[in-house]
């Protein structure tokens, strides 16, 4: 009965080349990009970030609230890209780790100085949040007011005052949104 000694001599080869060629596969690549000086106060700031990317496959994005910034972990370079734009989509701001993965900057502002402007998709999760964008906004020339809530979707700044000017200082501060309805400057 030679067979069965046969069978486990093919099934011990077999197995020992099969984990030979697994050795000298190479391991799954990933391309990572750090994103700096994001708006990161709190946890859910961190979960935003993560929940930003979650429905694109093998992308994770781990935010950070003690050095502001969100790492992006994708299997190759034009999927990291996606995940960059999901978060600024989700309002999320920072300057990119990698000259191959851009931050878009493009928020629809234009200088026109206006006496009102929307601001649409802006994260806002918490009363931290919204402090962040009173103290960023206070600084903004002609800034009169805003009507930020946590949660919001958008909300409202009033004064005379350039969308440039207003989306560029949010920027700065690692947060971004799209310009939405303006009304024109008052002129007297």
């Amino acid at each position: 009965m030679k067979t069965p000694k046969i069978l486990a001599l093919i099934a011990t080869f077999g197995a020992a080349a099969f984990f030979a060629v697994a050795a000298d596969a190479p391991a799954p690549s990933t391309y990572s990009v750090t994103l700096s000086d994001v708006h990161m106060c709190c946890g859910n700031c961190v979960k935003g970030a993560a929940a930003a990317v979650k429905s694109i496959d093998g992308v994770t994005a781990v935010g950070s609230t003690a050095d502001h910034t969100v790492v992006v972990t994708a299997p190759d370079k034009a999927t990291a890209q996606k995940a960059v734009d999901a978060l600024t989509g989700a309002g999320f701001f920072g300057k990119s780790s990698s000259d191959d993965i851009k931050v878009s900057t493009d928020t629809g502002a234009t200088t026109t100085k206006v006496s009102s402007m929307e601001i649409d998709n802006l994260h806002l999760c918490c009363g931290k949040c919204v402090t962040a964008v009173n103290g960023i906004l206070a600084k903004v020339p002609g800034y009169a007011a805003n009507d930020a809530k946590q949660g919001a979707k958008s909300f409202t700044v009033t004064g005379d005052i350039s969308p440039k000017d207003v989306m560029d200082a949010l920027q700065k501060g690692g947060l971004t949104g799209k310009v939405g309805a303006t009304k024109p400057e008052v002129k007297s």
